[in-house]
């Protein structure tokens, strides 16, 4: 089953999530279930609980190849409960961002390139892991709907729709790539 996603003006996505407390539960394992459903049939690479409609510190970091990221790396989606930035490297890379609450709209966001970061599994392991480039970029981006901000609150250097988005990146070569922000 998959779950409505909330959008642009929903006012759960503008509220600070709550941590989850209770790991392991049949309601917890059926939002992730549900929430990783929504994801794949939304072709999204990432989905914070908020654009559900659910409060909780809960995110989905899928990076994957599909129509709306064609360059996006291949992994497999890591499921993170109260996740929290430990460290973001100075360096900030510029890079087109969508959000599957701010249909047919993309946003050139600057954002650090490599994160680390300390989270629990469903079950309560507390777990850490180092991303860097497009992965860091999903993580941020779905980091930011738990503090209830949206892509669009980073103030985008550039906005496009969706269809002027497709229509740049096929008519120049490299156009999907980050781009490095001077110090």
């Amino acid at each position: 089953m998959t779950l409505r996603l909330r959008q642009l003006g929903d006012p759960i996505l503008t509220q600070v999530a709550e941590p989850v407390t209770e790991f392991g539960t049949p309601a917890l394992q059926n939002l992730i279930e549900e929430m990783l459903a929504t994801l794949k049939e939304a072709q999204g690479v990432g989905l914070a609980a908020p654009q559900v409609g659910s409060p909780l510190q809960v995110i989905i970091v899928a990076s994957r190849p599909n129509p709306r990221y064609p360059d996006a790396p291949q992994m497999e989606p890591l499921v993170m409960l109260n996740p929290r930035p430990l460290a973001l490297s100075d360096e900030q890379v510029l890079g087109w961002e969508g959000c599957l609450s701010v249909p047919n709209c993309r946003g050139l966001v600057a954002r650090a390139r490599e994160v680390e970061v300390e989270y629990y599994t469903p079950e309560g392991v507390r777990q850490r892991v180092t991303w860097q480039d497009f992965p860091a970029r999903v993580f941020q981006h779905e980091y930011d709907h738990l503090l209830g901000r949206l892509f669009l609150d980073r103030q985008p250097q550039q906005l496009l729709t969706e269809a002027e988005y497709q229509a740049q990146i096929h008519s120049l070569a490299g156009g999907t790539e980050e781009q490095q922000l001077p110090p």
